[in-house]
């Protein structure tokens, strides 16, 4: 292998000057401190003030379920749920309550995954600046789950109904299929092997197997436990506006006393050896909705102890460049008149689940009668790409992507965020992945930009997959009167395919302009201040723009375009049209481009603009970077003025859609969207998903008269700019661009009558067949309710204390489910009516869902009655807070805030502090006790029963 990449290497050297002879070691961002301690634990600590006055603490663990035995499958899985169930300094839930008591919540910064190789935890967005204590606590955290878990015998056994209800809810059609599929994919094992001779990847997958949950003996936990964490594995990370000599001097102190293991046991790694003939593995299952199939051209990965050499980079910035360029050749296919595939992409990554071996693979989805043409033409254009290469304008945009998104981290370095650094020296301890800093990176990419060619990517392609170590893994429905290729004919059509003299694949380029000509600018008649430190700039087309310029990100200015009116001025008997013009209307592309021709016109630019038609507003929604502003002002120009109609474009759209959804009401999820829909508003049909039904009745032209519609009439508009651009850059662009826009007809106001939730007691409880019975409960809640800071405070402050009450007593006393939370808003619908809702979800075993159902009314009975406990108001306070000075400092946060000011007239972001210490409990208990008083209440109960 080593010689495998010293030769792919080497044809690159010539190309860049010597670079990687010149510069052999990737050097490691200085700003890090790494160490090592004596016991083998390995840290990572980095100053960062973004977000200021916060710091972000992690340990990483170099175990997974990969190493488990058999008779300790899920115990992995199971020990990160005892992380948070009892520690030496925080028993019981103490880890979460003292989390959540400085603003921390369990869930969204308070998390932790299990993986095959690796095991994560971290405690993220911890206000040290307000806390200093919080330092301390957080390390004595890390330090309990290194090494100071009680694994109580009764916290062991509370546990195991969490997790069988985690594997219930987590037991869809892709599991079960990649439970057939993964014995298939592995089928030898040459070192760790099972003993059937088997391979353990396939069968260990984290959540395990329930009789192992269900009965393992307490010890077997414990030794797993003392077994595999230790020092000689773990990573502690800690990154954020802290000081780093004060951390290190508290990472050494407190994990320095750890001991150092005697004899431990090997950290192995299992191999996978390589298939001699093709493996074609498929699997079927009724809840299966579409054909999902991976190609695998399979290579031995880049060896981790060379990583840290500069070689390593060009290998990344090859197979990255090549995935780019393929990618880009499967969307044009997708764009056809007949695609192949419902979609497809490429990309050089692990095999599956397996580090110990790479794959530059591929992934289609399709219908199922549409399996082999799909999987054959996506085997087909990695072929080309492997055997033909690339033309130079392919490699030209995807050059100019990759420099746009390096260029783009190195401008945003002083703002990037702490948890983006802890992801990095994750990968670093875990796979060695370098960690050169943006500025040697951006130099380190622009070396190669200009010393690598598409012919030697097309080399560095083809070495990877030469020996076409092909698997096949095909996820498919299981439907009655569908027949597939059996194995043998789709190895064989894989082998004609191979067979063929694959021809280059021919680029077709146009240097035109995305405007040929530009309008005739407008003007700004008036400028004047406004709140929150935006100015009002009225147009002489009657458009109105509002600006702030911050320096939040100096990557970043966003722009959101509004205009009331949206879907509901149209007739219910447009509805299949009106539910389609989102997709619809975006796939003829723009002026003189389709969307292949846009795509390639528009490579290299960070830039997004999104036009989007809802039911009481029309929007368009776009971000770029200051280098790139102008071409987002002038693709928003174009979808005012300029939408492209392609019916073939279309034709492609419907021809995939149909394929999507065809198969839809096989996975229950879908179905229970439709059913809560249909159970919580009148006009039900405008909410739910697209049916085959609706793609019969769908009129291309009547769809593209609707979008422009909505888009004729600047004058109606309202723009808010939101970044770091100055008023000297944006007035005279603001003038090119918007003050030009047409504008004609009147303004309009939305039918607010054509959508509400339903009045009264709604139930809808019906069976449904399923593979892995499961009940899913929906409890929905609406309300009117006056629309002021306070009361939308008190509400989301009422939910998230409520959603502590639900999952300490159905998941963690009751052991009835993985998730359960209270969710929901106040929304400011179109004005003057204002709406609360609640909505409280959660899955089940069908033989008790009953039994919670009653003591879920019976806590929120109880919460109207009595309101949250002062620890839960305090902590509601505590994250709302949190976030909201984090908020303080990006864009999005001040564009949104500044549209619902406009439409409301309240300014959330100046009295948000003030009004949220003001809140009591009984604001919040309130709050519920007005929303539940108004008894508009729907229950849609889902039972899961056996599918014989």
């Amino acid at each position: 292998m080593r010689r495998l990449f010293i030769a792919v290497v080497a044809m690159v050297l010539l190309a860049t000057n010597g670079f990687a002879q010149q510069q052999p070691a990737i050097p490691i961002d200085k700003a890090v401190r790494i160490g090592k301690l004596d016991n083998g634990l390995t840290y990572y600590i980095r100053h960062n003030a973004e977000p200021k006055g916060q710091a972000n603490f992690y340990i990483a663990q170099r175990v997974g379920s990969i190493l488990e035995e058999e008779d300790q499958r899920g115990l992995a899985h199971f020990l990160e749920h005892m992380c948070f169930n009892g520690t030496k300094h925080f028993p019981g839930n103490g880890v979460i309550k003292y989390c959540e008591s400085i603003g921390v919540k369990f869930g969204n910064d308070l998390n932790a995954y299990t993986s095959i190789d690796e095991t994560v935890y971290n405690i993220d967005n911890v206000p040290v600046g307000t806390t200093p204590s919080a330092i301390d606590s957080c390390l004595l955290i890390l330090h309990d789950w290194a090494d100071g878990l009680l694994l109580t015998d009764e916290d062991i056994d509370h546990e195991r109904g969490v997790i069988h209800e985690e594997w219930r809810t987590r037991a869809n059609a892709q599991i079960r299929l990649l439970e057939q599929l993964l014995p298939m994919m592995y089928p030898k094992g040459t070192n760790h092997a099972r003993p059937d001779g088997s391979n353990r990847y396939g069968h260990r997958l984290p959540i395990g197997k329930m009789e192992v949950v269900d009965n393992f003996p307490y010890k077997a936990l414990r030794d797993y436990y003392e077994q595999w964490y230790r020092p000689d594995l773990q990573a502690v990370i800690v990154v954020g506006d802290i000081d780093v000599d004060n951390i290190e001097a508290k990472i050494k102190d407190i994990f320095g006393k750890i001991a150092k293991p005697e004899n431990p046991k090997e950290r192995y790694f299992v191999e996978i050896p390589d298939n001699e003939t093709p493996l074609i593995c498929m699997a079927k299952d009724k809840e299966q909705p579409y054909a999902m199939t991976f190609l695998f051209l399979n290579h031995d990965p880049y060896p981790q102890e060379m990583r840290g050499d500069m070689p390593y980079l060009i290998y990344k910035y090859a197979m990255d460049a090549a995935s780019r360029m393929v990618n880009a050749r499967l969307q044009e296919l997708q764009q056809s008149a007949n695609p192949p595939f419902i979609a497809a992409e490429v990309s050089d990554d692990d095999f599956m689940i397996a580090r110990t071996k790479r794959s530059f693979a591929g992934q289609a989805v399709s219908s199922e009668q549409g399996l082999q043409q799909a999987v054959t033409t996506l085997y087909r254009e990695m072929l080309r790409a492997a055997r033909c290469g690339f033309t130079d304008s392919e490699y030209e945009r995807a050059k100019a992507q990759i420099l746009a998104d390096v260029e783009a981290a190195y401008n945003g370095r002083d703002k990037k965020k702490s948890a983006n650094y802890c992801k990095e020296y994750v990968r670093h301890f875990i796979d060695n992945e370098p960690i050169p800093g943006e500025e040697t990176n951006l130099a380190i990419v622009k070396q190669l930009a200009e010393g690598v060619d598409a012919q030697t990517i097309g080399k560095i392609l083809s070495q990877m997959v030469e020996k076409n170590i092909l698997v096949m893994s095909a996820m498919l429905p299981d439907k009655e009167g569908v027949n597939y290729p059996s194995k043998e004919e789709m190895e064989a059509a894989l082998a004609a395919v191979a067979a063929e003299t694959i021809t280059p694949y021919e680029d077709a380029v146009s240097d035109e302009p995305l405007m040929s000509s530009l309008p005739k600018p407008g003007k700004v008649k008036k400028i004047q201040a406004k709140a929150m430190g935006y100015k009002q700039y009225s147009l002489s087309n009657g458009a109105t723009v509002y600006f702030r310029q911050t320096d939040f990100n100096p990557n970043e200015i966003l722009m959101t375009a509004v205009s009331k009116g949206g879907t509901s001025l149209y007739p219910t008997s447009m509805t299949a049209d009106l539910k389609a013009i989102n997709d619809v209307m975006l796939v003829g592309g723009l002026g003189n481009f389709s969307n292949t021709e846009l795509r390639k016109a528009t490579a290299g630019r960070k830039v997004s603009v999104t036009p989007k038609v809802s039911v009481f507003e029309e929007s368009v929604t776009a971000s770029a970077t200051p280098k790139d502003f102008e071409t987002m002002l002038q693709l928003n120009y174009l979808y005012f003025t300029a939408m492209r109609s392609d019916r073939e474009a279309f034709d492609s759209w419907l021809n995939r859609e149909r394929a999507s959804v065809a198969n839809r009401e096989s996975d229950p999820m879908s179905a229970l969207q439709d059913s809560v829909q249909t159970s919580i508003y009148d006009n039900a049909s405008l909410f739910m998903g697209m049916h085959t039904a609706d793609l019969d009745r769908l009129d291309y032209d009547n769809i593209m008269r609707i979008a422009r519609e909505r888009y004729a009439n600047a004058a109606d508009f309202t723009f808010i700019i939101t970044g770091a651009i100055d008023e000297a850059t944006l007035l005279p662009l603001m003038e090119q661009y918007i003050a030009s826009l047409p504008a004609k007809g009147k303004a309009e106001k939305a039918n607010t009558a054509i959508s509400d939730f339903r009045k009264g007691k709604v139930d809808n409880v019906y069976k449904r067949k399923m593979e892995v019975p499961m009940t899913t409960n929906v409890f929905f809640d609406t309300a009117d309710m006056q629309y002021t800071l306070k009361n939308k405070l008190a509400f989301d402050i009422a939910l998230n204390a409520l959603s502590v009450v639900l999952l300490e007593e159905i998941r963690e006393k009751e052991g009835g489910t993985y998730g359960i939370g209270a969710y929901g808003e106040l929304v400011p619908m179109p004005a003057p009516r204002y709406r609360a809702y609640m909505q409280i979800a959660y899955q089940a075993n069908p033989d008790r869902y009953e039994y919670l159902n009653q003591r879920v009314r019976e806590i929120v009975k109880q919460f109207v009655a009595e309101g949250p406990s002062k620890e839960n108001l305090e902590k509601g306070k505590e994250f709302f807070l949190k976030n909201y000075k984090e908020n303080l400092r990006e864009n999005k946060y001040w564009a949104t805030t500044f549209k619902n000011y406009l439409d409301t007239n309240l300014d959330f972001a100046t009295d948000f502090e003030q009004t949220i210490q003001s809140i009591t409990a009984d604001d919040a208990r309130r709050a519920v006790e007005q929303l539940m008083t108004q008894n508009n209440h729907a229950e849609i109960i889902m039972e899961g029963i056996e599918n014989k």
